[in-house]
């Protein structure tokens, strides 16, 4: 019995060598393994990144502000005869969304789709196809004009449409503006008006598939001289604001945005009876052919003037200036659709349209 201790003593220093031994060979493994994994992770960086494949470029370039346009490889190309430009024209306003034969037959003919109609549509479809693709191989699948179930799409990811451009440089204007750099908001409306070559769609402006998108894009185009005259007043150019907003003026009298603007330029290009002359007249042309009275901010400036209100002065100093309501909609993947004229002048002043003449100053609260 005296020998049992002993032996047990022994018998668990066994076991903890044991032990030991195999923690030690289980932490050079651990280390092994730790050693490789950071050698091959080293490698791993030391490889150049993976080339991501670029986006498909755009095979087609639409312009349709102004009469329509196709560029195909650089080379403006004929859309053809009008039925056929029509369609094109509506495909290109639902670019990225598929137009089921039933509502093109139905537009294109206005409801008075003869016999014939499907087999023509077929015939411009094959057209366009040639003239957008003119390298596809015979029995390959078009890439532009695609076939979509019991309708057709133009392929958003192989097109590009001036209007993207257009509301690019739109939104840059606006950015720029609420950023406190008023010269950049001109430099990206200017380039924004600048892609504009007549009225949307000229040829087809009247066919019942792109009317709401003429509206749309017309009351867009409103907006952004809107905004290029509100950067101008913000960058201090009062002189060069008021020979532009009397012409806008003219053309849209009943825009109170528009006649805001034009009176508060005249007041700082010392003019204020003119100034005044502007809101009065266009107070009396609302309650005449509207039956409105205009909206609180323009009886506001009306007395801001009358009391030569300091908030009106314009100081150099970046500021975020008012903007007229930006026209949005639930396109995004196409083009931001601006909201459509309504029948009175508020389609054009709706109530976010409120213009603080102090943030165009840049001299803090408006007095009065």
């Amino acid at each position: 019995m005296a020998d049992d201790p002993a032996r047990a003593d022994a018998w668990r220093m066994a076991e903890l060598e044991r032990e030991v031994s195999q923690l030690r060979r289980s932490n050079e493994a651990l280390r092994e393994y730790v050693a490789q994994e950071l050698e091959r992770r080293d490698d791993e960086l030391s490889r150049p990144a993976p080339r991501i494949p670029e986006p498909p470029r755009p095979l087609v370039e639409f312009r349709v502000l102004g009469p329509i346009e196709a560029v195909v490889g650089g080379r403006l190309v004929d859309p053809g005869a009008p039925k056929q430009r029509a369609l094109l024209a509506l495909l290109v306003s639902k670019v990225g969304e598929p137009v089921a034969v039933d509502v093109i037959v139905e537009e294109l003919w206005a409801g008075k789709a003869p016999p014939s109609a499907i087999a023509s549509l077929q015939a411009y479809v094959a057209n366009l196809r040639r003239m957008l693709e003119p390298g596809r191989a015979p029995r390959t699948p078009p890439v532009v004009l695609r076939t979509y179930g019991r309708g057709y799409l133009l392929d958003g990811r192989v097109v590009e449409v001036d209007v993207h451009r257009f509301s690019e440089r739109a939104v840059a204007g606006w950015q720029a503006l609420d950023g406190g750099d008023p010269q950049g908001a001109v430099d990206e409306f200017e380039a924004a008006l600048a892609l504009w070559r007549g009225p949307a769609y000229a040829e087809v402006a009247d066919a019942l598939g792109v009317r709401p998108d003429v509206a749309r894009l017309e009351e867009l185009r409103l907006s952004v001289v809107e905004g290029r005259c509100a950067a101008l007043l913000a960058a201090g150019a009062h002189e060069v604001a008021v020979a532009e907003l009397e012409a806008f003026v003219r053309a849209h009298p009943l825009r109170e945005y528009g006649c805001e603007l034009l009176s508060l330029a005249l007041y700082r290009a010392g003019r204020q009876a003119d100034a005044l002359t502007v809101l009065r007249t266009n107070q009396r042309r609302l309650a005449k052919e509207l039956g409105i009275d205009p909206r609180p901010s323009l009886r506001l400036l009306e007395k801001q003037i009358l009391d030569q209100a300091p908030s009106l002065r314009w100081r150099e100093r970046p500021t975020a200036v008012a903007k007229p309501a930006r026209p949005r909609g639930p396109r995004v993947a196409a083009w931001p659709a601006p909201a459509g004229p309504e029948p009175s002048a508020r389609a054009a002043d709706t109530a976010e349209r409120r213009v603080p003449w102090a943030a165009l100053a840049g001299t803090g609260p408006a007095a009065g």
